[in-house]
């Protein structure tokens, strides 16, 4: 752990929670008409949280989804994980929120970009992460961010969810920390 530094903890994930919320919100004017699709593993518990702050704030239920990116990879084919597949009803028309908590290449994103695509045609597609860290090999943007934080291509930014995890947190891990 000596090559390893908190960056967030569970009081700042909570902030930065509430506060991409409220932007989501202002940006949509609203959120009648949102979807959130967390990609798996992490988006998911992050996009819910996301839409229970917007349940308290606007008192509309936002839907919640999971993408399981694997069969839209381009770096290898692996059999698709388990977890809840989009339909057209639920999202052509509406404006989808992509949540996922680090974003660094940006091959991720597009991965799931393809999955939403194939399910159906939305209005508009957003993309909210935790973390964003540089380092694009796409162009691809973040509508939302929670944090940007700058780093080496050696290092590594690793998010745990309490869902998950059992703890919120975000921790750099540095060249020579064995834990990687």
């Amino acid at each position: 752990m000596a090559n390893s530094t908190l960056l967030l903890d569970e009081i700042q994930i909570r902030r930065i929670i509430n506060r991409l919320a409220h932007e989501i919100i202002e940006k949509n004017g609203g959120c009648a008409n949102l979807v959130f699709v967390g990609i798996k593993r992490r988006g998911l518990p992050l996009a819910q949280r996301l839409a229970e702050v917007m349940e308290r704030v606007e008192g509309i239920r936002i839907a919640c989804y999971e993408i399981d990116i694997t069969p839209y990879r381009d770096d290898h084919k692996k059999q698709p994980l388990q977890g809840s597949e989009l339909t057209a009803a639920e999202i052509t028309g509406k404006t989808v929120v992509l949540v996922d908590d680090v974003l660094h290449t940006g091959r991720t994103v597009r991965a799931a970009l393809d999955g939403v695509m194939k399910w159906g045609r939305p209005e508009r597609i957003q993309l909210a992460v935790l973390i964003d860290r540089g380092h694009r090999e796409l162009p691809i943007r973040p509508d939302f961010v929670g944090k940007n934080i700058p780093t080496s291509k050696l290092e590594n930014i690793e998010v745990e969810i309490t869902e998950i995890d059992g703890k919120d947190q975000v921790i750099l891990r540095k060249p020579g920390d064995g834990s990687t």
